[in-house]
């Protein structure tokens, strides 16, 4: 599919907003500093649709856009590390199950973003792992692959893959613009 229009619909703090919304909804979550937010700007084509920032926790909403007049993209806050006090790290898990698990809440897809260049951290595995536990359509994408050399990338695909299961994987650089028409056909469809 091709993405011919992308706008900000909201940004919302409370999921159950999200109730009302009778389009399907593909959800972004990923820890903080993954590039969830650059991806989106990419897949969009529009550098600033979704804001990004140096700093890890720079999302502190759910992001609502509206793809094509057909989906909701949303851009969830970054689990982990993100430069928030204590309190608000505890809103933002607490906004993200909601979302993701509350009950009545739906995504046609979930796309869980890792650090190709790290690998699956303990918080990665611990959300995929709550993920399949609710029985949520998930799809890896492996971003940052081009800070690799080509010769440890391979390697550290196939123990992405072992280690995170029996998923659809697909490597990512918005750097390099690489893994692009993949990720919006995998998420959209053709």
């Amino acid at each position: 599919m091709n993405i011919t229009s992308a706008t900000f619909v909201k940004g919302v703090v409370d999921p159950n907003e999200l109730l009302k919304e009778r389009l399907p909804q593909v959800a972004c979550i990923g820890r903080s500093n993954v590039g969830k937010s650059s991806i989106i700007n990419l897949l969009t084509k529009q550098k600033g649709l979704a804001k990004t920032g140096s700093f890890p926790g720079r999302t502190q909403q759910l992001n609502v856009f509206l793809i094509n007049n057909k989906f909701h993209l949303i851009d969830l806050p970054g689990y982990g590390f993100a430069c928030v006090s204590a309190g608000g790290k505890a809103k933002i898990f607490d906004m993200i199950n909601g979302y993701l698990f509350g009950e009545g809440q739906e995504q046609a897809k979930v796309v869980l973003i890792v650090d190709g260049y790290v690998g699956p951290t303990k918080d990665d595995m611990e959300m995929l792992s709550a993920l399949e536990e609710h029985g949520k359509d998930i799809l890896v994408v492996i971003n940052k692959i081009d800070k690799m050399k080509k010769s440890d990338l391979k390697v550290a695909l196939q123990t992405i893959q072992s280690t995170m299961g029996p998923h659809t994987y697909i490597p990512f650089s918005v750097e390099k613009k690489i893994g692009v028409g993949e990720l919006t056909n995998a998420i959209f469809g053709n």
